[in-house]
């Protein structure tokens, strides 16, 4: 599971021209799933997530986690972040989940993070979405788990 965070002064998705999600400052977490992937992966990364300290302490230095500062988390699924790319000039999807199994460890990641934060938000899993976004720092970190 793979999940690329970028810490945001806001952020929101577009579907069909609705926003159907919004947030203030906090985190912006792109969710590749893999197949590979289970429920305790999602867990594993929801902790190392809500954990990860990006915001800055009274000294400026990062120190601080999302909890910590009581931000905000909008979650967007985001499969080509699975992709291959070492060979060739097409990216390769064989280690993404299919969608039925990315779709549920996507709605996993966001029930977890929303049974340890408030202000969770969400993006739509299939959807062409558009997301905007206003990076703070720009400070982005790429997670593994």
């Amino acid at each position: 599971m793979i999940a690329l965070i970028q810490r945001v002064t806001e952020a929101s998705v577009t579907v069909d021209s609705q926003m159907i999600s919004k947030i203030d400052h906090g985190l912006l977490l792109l969710l590749g799933v893999e197949k590979t992937d289970d429920e305790r992966t999602a867990k594993k990364l929801v902790d190392k997530v809500t954990a990860y300290r990006v915001f800055g302490d009274a000294e400026g230095k990062m120190n601080l986690n999302v909890d910590q500062i009581k931000g905000e988390v909008l979650i967007v699924p985001q499969f080509t972040l699975v992709a291959e790319t070492n060979n060739g000039l097409r990216p390769s999807f064989s280690a993404a989940a299919p969608p039925e199994q990315g779709k549920a460890l996507f709605d996993a990641v966001v029930d977890i993070m929303q049974h340890k934060l408030e202000g969770v938000q969400k993006g739509q899993f299939g959807a062409d979405m558009s997301v905007h976004l206003i990076n703070d720092g720009p400070v982005t970190f790429w997670l593994q788990v």
